[in-house]
């Protein structure tokens, strides 16, 4: 658009300024006229025609900063995909507090490229404006409910949260929202597993109704209560399954690798997280149950099936995986109690990345 422009202007100049030189040759009143009418529809066809010859327009473009070749448009992908990756480049600080314990905070690392891809912690405003009129889903196990914590306290505030807290812990309950300042409305849906999260989608199928940013994620009761990693494989299976049937765009992730060919146009494509499994401390879980069967060897089993189901992005699938072990690992023993469920922070770093993914996603700037 903007080599457009520029072609018009030049074309303007060619136009007004010729004319007046040629005069100074002492050419006839009518010849310069006939040769100005004669350059000026030779110059107008030719800026209407600049836009259907490719190779032109990106020459133009390519002089102007905007992005419109194959190469450009190559590297604005890798610049996108390598954002994405340093999602999760974060590091932990810790306050001691007068009880003995350690509060910890974060933030993203300041390596060259993490910088250069600009993340940022969000305001309460800038979150607002970002969700605003959303219907934003998160299901899953305490997991999810501490995420949903994290996000209500970004953009409620102290004050508020406090207010709500009492309903939104009960014990193995949904919560419903509506946020009426931003017209946002947010469901935490109890889904502790598989079979949970797959059900809600088809509900969501049946009805025709998507929420416009879905977090999932469950592994946790499973890996206590049933303990099989083969068939939580099986499962995830069926989740991503029922993934794609959710998403009214392309068929090309139900072959896992993005190579499906028959296309079709897009309605509306919810932003799809999938919530992972924390760190899990084995000396400091609480009973001889979880000691027992949630060990690294366990945890390590149940994660080669997440991959292997082709349920997440980084490995063909459709959702973005928000990676709290990774998160919960780097903030260490200091930031749990109880060897599963972690401070504040790592959660807070969670909506963050998710947020910013969002924008990643959207191609927004603050």
């Amino acid at each position: 658009m903007l080599g457009a422009v520029q072609l018009g202007l030049f074309a303007a100049g060619v136009v007004l300024f010729v004319p007046m030189g040629m005069a100074g040759w002492h050419l006839s009143r009518n010849k310069m006229l006939f040769f100005s009418c004669a350059l000026f529809i030779t110059l107008a066809v030719g800026v209407h025609l600049v836009p259907y010859f490719p190779s032109v327009t990106s020459f133009l473009s390519s002089g102007s900063g905007s992005i419109s070749g194959s190469d450009s448009s190559s590297s604005v992908i890798v610049n996108r995909d390598s954002c994405f990756s340093l999602l999760h480049q974060v590091a932990f600080d810790f306050q001691e507090l007068s009880n003995n314990s350690k509060r910890g905070s974060w933030k993203w690392v300041e390596s060259e490229n993490v910088v250069d891809c600009d993340f940022q912690k969000l305001t309460k405003n800038d979150a607002s404006d970002l969700l605003n009129g959303s219907w934003v889903v998160v299901a899953g196990d305490s997991q999810a409910r501490l995420m949903v914590v994290s996000l209500l306290e970004l953009l409620l505030g102290e004050f508020k949260m406090e207010i709500i807290k009492k309903d939104l812990f009960l014990r193995h309950s949904n919560y419903n929202i509506f946020v009426d300042e931003i017209g946002m409305k947010l469901d935490f849906i109890w889904a502790p597993y598989m079979s949970n999260l797959t059900d809600l989608i088809m509900g969501f199928k049946e009805k025709k109704s998507y929420p416009d940013v879905f977090v999932m994620g469950a592994g946790l009761w499973d890996m206590l209560h049933v303990n099989n990693a083969s068939e939580y494989g099986v499962s995830l299976k069926s989740l991503k399954d029922s993934v794609v049937l959710l998403l009214p765009v392309s068929s090309a992730f139900a072959n896992g690798d993005g190579s499906g060919t028959n296309n079709v146009v897009p309605v509306r494509s919810p932003n799809l997280f999938w919530l992972g499994m924390p760190k899990l401390i084995s000396s400091m879980l609480k009973t001889d149950e979880k000691r027992e069967k949630m060990n690294d060897v366990m945890w390590q089993a149940y994660n080669d099936e997440l991959y292997r189901s082709k349920l997440l992005q980084q490995s063909g699938g459709p959702l973005l995986l928000l990676d709290v072990h990774s998160l919960s690992n780097k903030c260490g023993a200091d930031c749990t109690s109880d060897g599963m469920h972690y401070q504040g922070a790592v959660y807070e770093a969670a909506v963050h990345i998710m947020l910013n993914g969002l924008l990643i996603e959207s191609n927004q700037k603050l």
